[in-house]
Parts: structure tokens; sequence; C-alpha cells
């Protein structure tokens, strides 16, 4: 069978009509061009800019809710435990923050994530309590490695959970142990697992209803702990709490002074631990500086242990932000000259003029203070 190639001029003048008519069309919709009418019409279509649709928003606490997004069609789909950088709109001012996705991948090709409202938080309080179903979000594809290795036969683990921090291991669990309308479903029961959820109190502690759900089929070993009720958790009593912890891999997440504890608790006994957190821990700061934001011509105070993204957005300079924890690089601005601390391990950076890029150095600004006089393009 042969084929019969169409003559050169012909293809040539196809693609010339194509081309007359594309320019047309966007001539005809100046200043938009046609994908941003498709965007009106088609938000989630593939090829189009990453975004969602809220379906619905549960509230999980008084100040927790889980909210259920349709993705678009090129959502690549995660991996439980993973998280997603969401955009919002907040008085007008589209804002990143990361969250981890709540569940496995779901037949309805619904994602959800689960936002704790935090006292200031601009994004978690507009996420919690202004959400409404229909409203398009802006998304990133799932990224993180806080997550289960290939399971091989019979294995143990420990998941340690405090407040929000139970996020990402919820998601694993619902993966392993999905609940249906005719109860638990045990598809891996090879599995040796004991969570120790540890919140507030009862009232705040979110998924226990999951969880209490879980543990009693038999798939989990609950061990809930309420500040209120047990005091706040000494890493020292894991080994009564999980008498055979030794034998686990343990997987936490929650605020930076636990992981900071049990990284220390399970190093002497050279015991296996991951950890996941969302916001960076200060542990080395110094005298701190003066920042200089030079398209802004904002000029800056700070302490040695404030953040310049923290610092610029309270004094009304709208900044690029992600994940706020020093991962996604969403925060980087070039500084031009002066120097910066890593509020994580105290390392550091300069840019001296002459010296070094004149274009500027990259910072983090979700986790530099300054070192001094700082001057940063932005």
């Amino acid at each position: 069978m042969s084929t019969i190639a169409a003559p050169q001029g012909l293809v040539h003048r196809g693609r010339r009509v194509r081309d007359v008519l594309t320019r047309a069309v966007e001539a005809a919709t100046t200043p938009l061009l046609p994908a941003d009418y498709l965007d009106l019409f088609a938000p989630l279509r593939s090829g189009a800019d990453l975004r969602g649709r809220i379906v619905s928003v549960h509230m999980e606490t008084a100040d927790a809710a889980t909210i259920e997004i349709k993705p678009g069609a090129d959502w690549a789909g995660h991996v439980p435990g993973q998280y997603l950088r969401i955009g919002v709109d907040v008085d007008g001012v589209r804002q990143w923050r990361a969250y981890s996705l709540t569940h496995g991948p779901r037949r309805d090709g619904l994602i959800s994530i689960t936002v704790k409202a935090v006292p200031d938080g601009v994004v978690s309080n507009h996420l919690v309590h202004q959400s409404r179903p229909g409203t398009l979000v802006h998304l990133e594809q799932a990224s993180g490695d806080f997550v289960l290795p290939p399971l091989t036969g019979a294995q143990k683990f420990l998941f340690i959970t405090a407040g929000s921090g139970v996020t990402p291991v919820i998601g694993m669990l619902r993966n392993l142990f999905p609940v249906t309308d005719s109860g638990v479903v045990h598809t891996h029961d090879d599995l040796d697992i004991t969570v120790v959820h540890v919140a507030p109190s009862e009232p705040d502690s979110i998924f226990i209803a999951n969880l209490r759900e879980l543990a009693e089929d038999g798939a989990i070993n609950l061990v809930a702990r309420y500040d209120d009720v047990h005091g706040v958790l000494d890493v020292d009593d894991l080994e009564s709490l999980v008498p055979d912890l030794g034998e686990r891999s343990t997987y936490a997440c929650g605020p930076g002074g636990l992981l900071d504890a049990l990284g220390a608790h399970h190093e002497a006994r050279g015991l296996e631990l991951f950890t996941e957190q969302f916001r960076p821990v200060t542990l080395v700061a110094g005298e701190g500086g003066t920042v200089r934001l030079e398209a802004s011509e904002v000029e800056i105070e700070l302490d040695g242990s404030t953040t310049i993204l923290d610092a610029a957005e309270a004094a009304g300079v709208l900044m690029p932000s992600g994940c706020r924890m020093g991962i996604c690089m969403g925060c980087v601005l070039p500084m031009r000259e002066g120097t910066v601390r890593d509020l994580r391990n105290g390392e550091l950076t300069r840019a001296i003029p002459g010296e070094t890029d004149p274009g500027g150095v990259p910072i983090q600004t979700c986790i530099s203070a300054p070192a001094g006089a700082c001057h940063i393009s932005h």
C-alpha cells in the first residue's frame, strides 16, 4: 500500500491559512487570547493551567474542614502521604500554600485536603470559613516523599501524629483500609500498625471518628492522647505506650518541637524515623538587620528570628510564596547585596557587589532572616 504526499505548495498554503485564521481570532479577542475565553468555559480542560473546582466543604472540627476538589484533566495523581500546593485569591491577591492529600486514589477522581485554620492564617482561614462549592482554585502537581515503602509481607509501622499532622497519615490509612458502607475493607491484614494520635482535646481531634472506626475493626491499634487529659506527650513515654517500639518503622508528622524530640529520641536508640512538617523550625537565630525591598521601596527592620517573608507580608508587601517551609522554592528572590541566615541551620548566604552574580544571589525568603543590611530585588 502506498501513500501519496500532498504537494509542497498545498502544505505551505494550508499553514498560511491556519496562521491567518489564528491571527484573525486573536485580533478579534484582543486584549484577550482565545485561550482566555476557553478558560471561562472549560477551565479544567487538558492543556490549561492546572486548576480545580471545589465540590464540597465538610467541617471536621470547629476550625478544620475537608475540602473536596475536582482537579483539571492534567492532574497526574498522587501517592498517599504526598501534598499539593493550592493557590487561592484572597482580597485580590493570589496566595499559595501546601496541604496534604487526605486520601488515596479515588474512583470518582476527586481529591481532598483537610485544612486547620490557624490564628492570623490568611489562606487557612479563607479555605476553612469562606470556601464555597463551585469556586475555582489553582493547583500544582502532588509532591513529597513522606510515603510508605513498597509493602512486602508482614511489616510493622508506628504513626505519630499531632494536630493537623494527622492529614498525610489518614491518607495512607484510608488507602490501606478503605471504609465503605459495609465497613472497613481489609486489604493489608499482614500489616501491624499502631497510631499514636495527639490533640489538644477530644473535640479538637481531627479524624478521630475515622481512626476509631479503623481501631474498632482491628485494622490499627489506636493510642489517643489529649493534652487536656494526659498532658503534653513526653517522647520518653513511647516505650510504655508502644512496647515493641524497636520493631517498628516510625512515621511522624506534627509541630517542629515534637519532631525534634522524636529525632533525638530515635537517634539515641538507633531507630528508624521518617518525618513531615509544614513550617520550618527556627533553630539558629542571629541579631537580625534591615531588609530593603527594591521595587516596593520598603525598608524593614527585623529581629534575627523572623523570616523575610513574614516580615514583608506584615508590612503589606505582596510576596511570592508557596509551601513556607523551604521545599517548593516558590518564595525565591534575588539578593543583590547583604547576608541572610537560614533559620533551620544557621548557614549564611552572602551577596557581594563586584564578586557575586550582578543579577543577585537567590535566597528563600520563607526560611531566611537578615544578618545585617540586605538589598533584595522584588
